[in-house]
């Protein structure tokens, strides 16, 4: 048996996936606020926490770096981590927080399902990742990477007599 737990305050999208992910051995819990998953992450273990970018009260990417802070200090059992983002550039805040999978919306049943049985196997599911956002969460700066310049470096460079 699979348990999922969703933090959501909004039905469509709570109805959305409980639609995606409804099969006889899954069972979706809800939390309507991103302050009460630490809590039910605690006492019921999910298998998998999927967590809305938009949640009454404490943030889904504020939830999922409490979970994270509080995994990593080994106060709670390791689970994966959806984040459902609103938009692309989200994308490098959900790396920070710490997710190990994100969807930007507007969600399909297909790229949902596909990206719980992914997490559920110890698999990333980082959609909308690009070489830029690898970069900036890897620390690299833009004025460091090769797209954070403008220039031509082949105009600048000067060739240097040899003094022997």
């Amino acid at each position: 048996m699979t348990t999922v737990l969703l933090a959501s305050d909004a039905d469509w999208l709570i109805e959305e996936v409980r639609a995606a992910l409804s099969d006889p051995g899954t069972t979706v819990n809800v939390v309507r606020a991103g302050a009460d998953v630490r809590a039910l992450v605690s006492s019921q273990i999910p298998d998998l926490v999927i967590l809305d970018l938009q949640i009454g009260n404490m943030g889904g990417m504020a939830t999922c770096m409490d979970l994270r802070l509080e995994i990593d200090a080994e106060r709670l059992s390791p689970v994966p981590i959806l984040m459902l983002l609103d938009r692309e550039a989200d994308v490098y805040l959900a790396q920070q927080a710490g997710a190990q999978g994100w969807l930007v919306k507007p969600l399909d049943s297909f790229r949902l399902k596909m990206a719980a049985v992914a997490l559920l196997a110890g698999e990333d599911m980082r959609e909308g990742t690009t070489p830029e956002t690898e970069r900036l969460s890897e620390g690299i700066s833009p004025e460091e990477s090769e797209f954070g310049s403008d220039e031509d470096e082949s105009t600048d460079t000067e060739e240097v007599p040899q003094v022997t």
